[in-house]
């Protein structure tokens, strides 16, 4: 599934990752950050924590692990992680996510 083109219009993240990696377009408010993501290989996040998020699979597996607990989403599932909880995953290429970041300003905007 393709995101519209006025999601696609969206600004990049500058994440630390490479972009022929990950793919980002997302949109900030004072209040948080929203990110489409569309990981393009085999991913891994190490563990790291930080204020909450939200998130659910659009395309593909993600599998989080949350304080320890390992569990695998798939399309249409949503998975919720407490600020502060040490959390990380594993993604397959293809997979598409949308990321929801009670931090407004966790990633920059690419300009």
């Amino acid at each position: 599934m393709e995101l519209p083109e006025f999601i696609q219009a969206f600004p990049a993240l500058d994440l630390p990752f490479p972009e022929d990696q990950v793919r980002s377009h997302a949109i900030r408010s004072d209040a948080g950050l929203v990110v489409f993501l569309h990981f393009l290989t085999d991913f891994e996040l190490p563990p790291h924590a930080h204020k909450g998020q939200w998130g659910t699979v659009i395309e593909g597996e993600v599998e989080l692990t949350i304080d320890g607990e390992t569990r695998l989403y798939r399309p249409g599932e949503s998975y919720d992680i407490p600020a502060g909880a040490v959390h990380s995953a594993r993604l397959k290429a293809g997979t598409k996510a949308i990321d929801v970041f009670e931090e407004a300003d966790r990633y920059p905007l690419k300009s």
